[in-house]
Parts: structure tokens; sequence; C-alpha cells
């Protein structure tokens, strides 16, 4: 199988795009290491194991440095040494206009959303320097590229996702360790999916498309991120939308969603970390 023994990290596993990349590298032979502020991630990860999957669960909030640190090394003691690392875990707390967006929940966003990644990056970066091997998959976003309307800070940290990910590969690929970062557009996550159907159907009909994509569809392109077949694809942007990264997509930005669907759900939206 293209993932047999490795210890897989993912955050944002309790739901969306991380759950369903979690069970995608189960069902390839992966070792998992389970983690979300969720709890729900206990659940996700009892499946797993009921499937006959190694996995362990760990519920944290990835902005503690020193909590995911004592995870990593928690996982490497109960799991082995990790080898790939996907950062899925992501937060969408706060719409306001610029002139009115609390500090503190722009800095939260921000903790989050790009000091997360960062935190676990750092953490698993030893373990996969000393085995000359490793695969890191950060999950950005459309609105990395074309911002979201009044929510700067949600487009500001998956913007700074990408560039965090041009500096991992400039600093480890020379110790076998790949990082990329997925761009995903309309995914039917349950976040998503709860979506007003107003705005919903203005997205998909921006969509070449037209039609939402699947939480499976984007975890099959991180396993592949993820396996020995990709070692030469380091530091890539690519989108998985369907063709919406073709269009301008603004999605909330029209006075009259705003008016008749309230706020939209930034693309490529996942569970809670």
């Amino acid at each position: 199988m293209m993932h047999d023994g490795r210890v897989a990290l993912v955050t944002g596993a309790a739901g969306g795009i991380g759950r369903a990349t979690a069970q995608r590298l189960a069902r390839e032979g992966a070792l998992l290491a389970l983690v979300d502020r969720d709890d729900g991630v206990e659940q996700v990860a009892a499946q797993l194991r009921g499937a006959g999957a190694g996995c362990r669960a760990w519920v944290l909030d990835i902005s503690d440095a020193s909590a995911v640190h004592a995870a990593v090394e928690a996982v490497a003691l109960s799991l082995g040494a990790v080898g790939i690392l996907v950062n899925a875990a992501a937060i969408v707390d706060h719409i306001a206009p610029l002139t009115t967006m609390a500090p503190q929940a722009w800095m939260r966003e921000l903790a989050v959303n790009l000091g997360g990644p960062f935190n676990l990056i750092q953490a698993v970066a030893p373990q996969m320097i000393g085995n000359g091997f490793g695969r890191i998959v950060n999950i950005s976003s459309m609105a990395a590229r074309g911002g979201l309307f009044r929510q700067a800070g949600y487009a500001a940290s998956k913007t700074g996702l990408l560039g965090l990910t041009r500096n991992v590969t400039l600093e480890l690929a020379r110790n076998g360790i790949t990082c990329n970062a997925v761009l995903p557009g309309l995914i039917a996550t349950e976040k998503v999916m709860a979506m007003p159907q107003a705005i919903r159907a203005a997205g998909t009909a921006a969509t070449p498309a037209r039609r939402l994509g699947e939480p499976d569809e984007v975890a099959a392109l991180i396993s592949f991120l993820c396996s020995p077949e990709a070692g030469f694809i380091n530091g890539a942007e690519i989108d998985i939308s369907g063709g919406a990264h073709l269009n301008t997509l603004a999605m909330g930005s029209r006075k009259e969603n705003a008016a008749e669907a309230g706020p939209a759900v930034p693309p490529g939206a996942q569970a809670s970390s």
C-alpha cells in the first residue's frame, strides 16, 4: 500500500477534509495520529481502529506550541516518528468589516490558521530530518489569492500559509522533505453544506465544473502528495476547485447575497483545530 507503516499526523481530523484525509491515509496503510480541538476526533479514531487501522487521537489547540510539541513527542512514543503531516485545521470565527474587526479575533485566526501549522512543522521536522523523509501538506484556500469579503483574518492566514510552504521547501528539501499547499474551492464539507443555498448556488455557478468538490477528492490529492512518488513536487500551490480559480469568486461580496443569505463560509473551510 502507498503509505504502508508510515505515521501520518492529520489536524482538523474531526470533520471535513481532515477526516476524509485520515480515512484515505488509513485505507492506504498509514498509522494515524489525529488532532483536533473537537473531542469528536476521538470518535473518528475509534471508527478507524474498528476498521483495522492503527490510530490514536489527541484533543488540543494547535496554537499552543508547548501542547503541540508534547503531542508530537507522544505520537513518536506510541506510533513512531512522524513521516507525514497534513495541516487541515482552520477556524473561521470572525466575520466583520476591516474597520470594525476586533484585534483579538484577528490575532486568534492568525494564531490557529498560520501559527498552528508552524508549530506542527517545527515539532515534526527533527523527526523527518532524522529519517531523511517527510511529506507536509498545508491546506490553504482559494481565498489566499482572491481574498474573502469581510474575512480578512481567514484570507490573510491562508495567504501566509503559502509563504510558510515556500520557506519550508527552501530550508528542508535537501533533507528529503517536501512541503506543498493545496487550495480547495467549494468543497462539500459539513460547514459548506450548512451555508445558505443562495451562496452555494452562486459559488457553483462560478465554478466551471458546475458542482461542489467532494472531501474525498481533496483527500486523494493529499494522499498522492504524501507518497514516495511525489518526491520531486515541492513548494507547489495546487488548486482543487473545479476550475473556479480561473474566475473572480468573492463569495459574500454582493450586497444582495449579504442581505438575503448572510455571511459566507470560506471555500475549503473545514473542521476547526
